[in-house]
């Protein structure tokens, strides 16, 4: 009996500890404590058109673009259905993998090199475009509200029906999904076209502007205010000493000749 009654008590007090941890971590993302430091970069500083750039050089970028041409054909698939090039979609991505990357440097040494993946989040932001919760219903909710600012259009409005219930586990298993990624990208693609209708009914197009999405996408919807003069930054990447913003990662891959053969520029 007395085992038993020891085994209960440390039942509770991981149960005790697990709820904690749930806890917190919730009120981290709704008070911003989990946003990474942003900064507002210059484009004077980047370039277009290497093959060679810094970020290259290393064991990461190597497995990073053998991981990214093994999503070619559900990357392309979900930039067709939320009507952006599949290159705009890939230059959000491959920022946010970069950073996960260098940030998780064990993982990346056990599992994601030797496996040639990229990496799937599953806490405070989900999937591998690493989509916060809150970013995500907001996407569904743009989508059927032709008074949003962000609204696409009404050929986008069903692209992530389910008849599955409820809604928050379907969300998380898409997103999340290891095996597919095909939501996680389609939920990335339709946020970056919402910016770009946001823009547009302001008059701005950006939908050849990789960078300034890349940023925005990284950001969030609260923070794009629609001006002739937008600016290139986003969350600090640390790569091998060098501080790059999540614009300034994108702007650099777009223009490079990296991926071209399975992303062009469109």
């Amino acid at each position: 009996m007395k085992h038993i009654k020891y085994l209960g008590l440390a039942l509770i007090i991981l149960f005790a500890i697990i709820g904690f941890v749930l806890v917190a971590g919730y009120f981290a993302v709704k008070l911003g404590l989990t946003d990474t430091r942003g900064i507002v970069d210059s484009i004077d500083r980047y370039s277009t058109g290497r093959t060679n750039y810094p970020w290259m050089q290393g064991q990461e970028w190597q497995v990073l673009q053998e991981a990214i041409s093994k999503d070619e054909a559900v990357i392309k698939r979900a930039a067709l259905a939320a009507g952006i090039p599949s290159r705009v979609l890939v230059s959000a991505l491959v920022p946010e993998q970069l950073r996960l990357y260098y940030d998780e440097r064990e993982i990346f040494k056990g599992f994601f090199a030797p496996l040639k993946i990229l990496g799937n989040q599953t806490q405070f932001s989900w999937g591998v475009m690493g989509i916060k919760p809150d970013t995500a219903k907001a996407i569904e909710v743009h989508l059927n509200d032709p008074t949003s600012p962000y609204y696409p259009g009404p050929e986008y409005a069903h692209l992530l029906d389910s008849t599955s219930s409820p809604l928050e586990d379907v969300r998380f298993s898409r997103i999340a999904n290891e095996d597919d990624h095909y939501y996680s990208y389609l939920y990335a693609a339709l946020y970056l076209r919402q910016i770009v209708a946001q823009w547009q009914h302001e008059g701005y197009d950006l939908s050849r502007r990789p960078e300034i999405l890349a940023t925005l996408y990284n950001i969030g919807f609260s923070s794009s205010e629609p001006n002739k003069t937008p600016q290139i930054g986003g969350a600090e990447v640390e790569i091998n000493g060098m501080t790059y913003s999540f614009g300034g990662l994108a702007y650099e891959f777009y223009y490079s000749d990296a991926l071209i053969d399975y992303f062009p520029i469109e």
